[in-house]
């Protein structure tokens, strides 16, 4: 009960106040780990395929170990100490997990880029949120980007998170936010991340696989409560949810494509290797620069729904137990 009390304390503060600039923040060190941790096994590993795949293996290993146990260990000396205690520091880690406010902010900054600034700034904004290369983008290359990056992380940036830390508290939560990190960082099929990428983006798929379905139904919810085309959301996720290299993350651009009747996707470039991609959706209207407000109150409406049904789910599930 404790940790669903410290999950909606999270929540609220992440709606409020999202990441401020220069806040610690734990994906930081996290990343930083992972640095560190590369430079160190591909030293140690032989520099072969299955060396570089072991190097990432081991890399995995030790990132999820500490992300997890950081945490429990620290909620578990607080716990000792007083449970008031605990709640705070769990709300403050699960207000760090959850991205729904940043992930917000951040697409909104390219949307007012489109409306106020010039393009150039536009595509500097956009790089901000997204791997691929932004020089080439044109202004409804950089809307695509942005509506894209926002539809694909409601589920690994929001809903998937919001699981973890639903069924297991800060520490599941964060062991999710260093397998989602490992494999942004790693999971590449470009050298030099080939293969020591390999493992963390396996894991990743594996990992984001029931949510990144359970975040498309929601969002098909979320179409009806915001009144967008259902129908044709629910027809282009079951056309194009499988038309990604990841097996999840079309799951929801595809219900996104949909929902708002634009074609997503497409061929683009990242590392400066072009990756020739299929279309996601139907070019049934232009993409516009509103498309961005729209999937960003998309995201909200998904995640507000979620979040009610996971809270009421834990809560019946306390309830039944004791």
């Amino acid at each position: 009960m404790w940790t669903l009390i410290s999950v909606c304390v999270g929540f609220c503060i992440d709606l409020v106040i999202g990441d401020p600039h220069g806040f610690p923040h734990p994906v930081i060190a996290i990343g930083k780990l992972i640095s560190l941790l590369e430079r160190a096994l591909r030293r140690a590993f032989p520099k072969t395929v299955r060396g570089e795949r072991a190097a990432g293996a081991a890399l995995w290993l030790i990132t999820a170990s500490v992300s997890f146990v950081v945490p429990f260990a620290l909620l578990l000396l607080c716990g000792m100490v007083s449970i008031w205690l605990r709640v705070a520091l769990e709300s403050v880690m699960c207000w760090q997990i959850l991205a729904a406010r940043s992930l917000r902010d951040e697409a909104m900054k390219v949307y007012r880029t489109l409306k106020t600034d010039t393009l150039e700034r536009a595509r500097y904004a956009v790089s901000m949120i997204v791997g691929r290369d932004t020089a080439s983008l044109d202004r409804d290359g950089v809307t695509r980007a942005a509506v894209e990056t926002v539809a694909e992380n409601t589920s690994d940036g929001v809903i998937a998170p919001l699981v973890c830390l639903l069924i297991g508290g800060a520490p599941l939560g964060m062991l999710y936010k260093a397998i989602n990190t490992m494999d942004s960082m790693l999971g590449y099929i470009e050298p030099p991340y080939t293969n020591i990428g390999f493992f963390p983006a396996k894991i990743d798929d594996i990992v984001n696989y029931i949510p990144a379905r359970l975040s498309a139904l929601i969002m098909l919810l979320a179409g009806g409560v915001l009144r967008f085309d259902v129908k044709n959301g629910w027809r282009i996720f079951r056309r194009d949810r499988r038309k990604h290299a990841s097996p999840n993350s079309a799951q929801t651009e595809s219900v996104c494509a949909g929902l708002l009747r634009i074609r997503l996707a497409g061929d683009a470039s990242y590392h400066g290797v072009l990756h020739q991609k299929p279309y996601i959706g139907d070019d049934l209207r232009p993409v516009e620069s509103e498309d961005i407000p729209r999937v960003c109150r998309l995201m909200y409406v998904t995640t507000f729904l979620a979040f009610a049904a996971g809270a009421a789910l834990r809560y019946l599930t306390f309830s039944l137990l004791i």
